[in-house]
């Protein structure tokens, strides 16, 4: 999905779906747009933690993963919590990082302790960074 939006946006090809929003996400990371550029190279790349490096396709799935819990309002509380941290923040882009501690520590431990994730916790944690 991501080499496939990202050579769109290259060629100027229509978006279609959730593709603009994908863009959106790579346009605000220049960071990745070389890897971008060279699918073969990176299309079956290893990021495990051991490597000791981002693996840029997470890091961007949590933007989009922020931003359709910010679509559609789950869980209850979520907008007002990172409108809060927006304020802080000054910029969606940050607001988004903040966001995504929090949002990767309820994965992590939803996924320690074999159970769902804790939406209570999640926002408790958006609370903590006001």
């Amino acid at each position: 999905m991501f080499f496939d939006a990202w050579r769109k946006h290259r060629e100027r090809l229509p978006l279609v779906g959730m593709e603009a929003i994908v863009v959106n996400v790579m346009l605000e990371h220049p960071e990745y747009h070389a890897l971008l550029d060279d699918p073969e190279q990176h299309m079956e790349r290893d990021y495990s933690p051991e490597l000791g490096v981002t693996n840029p396709f997470l890091h961007m799935s949590l933007h989009l993963a922020i931003e359709e819990q910010l679509s559609i309002g789950q869980p209850p509380g979520i907008k007002a919590g990172y409108q809060r941290i927006l304020n802080k923040c000054g910029s969606p882009h940050d607001a988004h990082h903040v966001v995504m501690e929090c949002l990767a520590e309820t994965i992590w431990q939803a996924q320690r302790h074999n159970a769902p994730p804790d939406g209570v916790a999640y926002l408790a944690c958006l609370d903590r960074h006001r």
